[in-house]
């Protein structure tokens, strides 16, 4: 493995392993030494690489929402399928996982929302890429099933998508506290299979 690889390798370890523990343990709850550990990087080299523990924690933010774009953009590129009966498919995976893992974690861009949304500059405006980039394609999904006419027309694609991840966001959260997938399911239901529906 030649250098420039070796570097891009390490990188994503360390992001990965960003991720796992950013979500069991918070922001604060993770030291710089835990990573480095996990992923047996000197410290000079986290720094070479990230600079700062902040910058290190918007970059695992981007890294951790993009699995979830391609997942999404996976369904909605399926030619098998309709827009919303791609969305819903989308949802009821990502339902079915968080089963499978017992209600654990939630999202990690809802929980540092909550642990540091308002007091790192750095990581709200990544949380806010990550989070518009994220709507947006569902924006997408919903103007194209708009166009399919599965889809209500009298809101416009953007609002219902804000409210999709509004809703989502919360339902996660009611996951964690009542250690059920049913909050998932009501947002799912009522949206993509109520209120969004064209009448």
């Amino acid at each position: 493995m030649n250098r420039a690889t070796k570097k891009i390798t390490n990188k994503e370890n360390l992001l990965s392993e960003g991720v796992a523990l950013l979500m069991q343990q918070g922001y604060h709850g993770t030291g710089l030494k835990e990573i480095l550990d996990a992923v047996q990087i000197p410290k000079g080299s986290f720094y070479n690489y990230f600079g700062s523990k902040e910058n290190f924690a918007a970059e695992v933010i981007q890294h951790y929402i993009n699995p979830f774009i391609d997942q999404l953009n996976g369904h909605l590129q399926n030619q098998e399928m309709d827009a919303l009966s791609a969305l819903s498919c989308y949802f009821n995976e990502l339902i079915t996982e968080l089963e499978k893992a017992g209600y654990k974690g939630g999202c990690l861009l809802g929980n540092l929302m909550g642990e540091i949304g308002d007091t790192s500059e750095l990581c709200k405006q990544s949380l806010q890429s990550a989070v518009h980039r994220y709507r947006n394609l569902l924006q997408t999904g919903l103007l194209k099933a708009q166009q399919e006419g599965t889809v209500r027309v009298d809101k416009s694609a953007q609002e219902m998508a804000d409210l999709l991840v509004n809703m989502w966001q919360g339902a996660l959260l009611r996951m964690k506290i009542e250690q059920s997938s049913l909050p998932l399911k009501q947002c799912c239901e009522q949206l993509l299979g109520d209120f969004f529906k064209a009448k």
